[in-house]
């Protein structure tokens, strides 16, 4: 079955490495047959939340906002790619997904986390768990942390350490068998 994926990526910091691993998974769901559409918050520069997106009237939100519900909207699934920032997760990310409510409704996420050292951003991981829940995602079991990411892929997400390939390949049989599940139930 083919699904549309929006994988949601977490960081605006300058030299960013882990959109490298963005777009690593993207490239993995196109190998695979999905659509996938890769949601980059340096391209919306969105301000801090003060209105969520139901809260604007009569089509007056911002065009930003139209063009993410409408890909959130789109989505059967999402994966969430999140660095750990302070063993948490970026302001960024945070901020853009809690803009939004209604668009995640009976769908699932799967976690990736990276760092630059050996640990992968899993206490990220921890803490996304918990966010996506409470936004009403539910949630594969199964995490894909990433560690020394600036040396795992090139700067367009090809992998340069080959263990990612295999790796990828479990969590995405998994990431797919639940969004697959939840979209045939949605559909019935």
């Amino acid at each position: 079955m083919s699904l549309n994926i929006a994988v949601i990526y977490g960081s605006v910091r300058e030299n960013r490495q882990g959109i490298k691993a963005a777009k690593f998974l993207v490239n993995k769901l196109l190998e695979r047959n999905h659509n996938a559409v890769l949601i980059d918050p340096a391209e919306y520069k969105l301000p801090f939340l003060g209105k969520t997106y139901k809260e604007y009237k009569n089509d007056e939100a911002p065009a930003e906002l139209k063009t993410l519900s409408g890909h959130l909207k789109n989505a059967d699934a999402y994966i969430v790619v999140t660095a750990e920032y302070n063993h948490n997760m970026p302001p960024v990310l945070t901020n853009l997904m809690s803009y939004f409510g209604k668009e995640y409704e009976r769908k699932v996420a799967g976690i990736v986390s990276y760092s630059n050292g050996p640990f992968g951003g899993v206490r990220a991981a921890i803490v996304a768990r918990e966010f996506l829940a409470t936004l009403g995602i539910a949630v594969v079991p199964a995490v894909f942390p990433i560690s020394s990411v600036q040396t795992s892929f090139d700067d367009d997400g090809n992998v340069l350490d080959e263990k990612y390939d295999k790796r990828s390949e479990k969590f995405l049989s998994d990431f797919e068998w639940y969004a697959s599940t939840l979209k045939t139930g949605r559909e019935n």
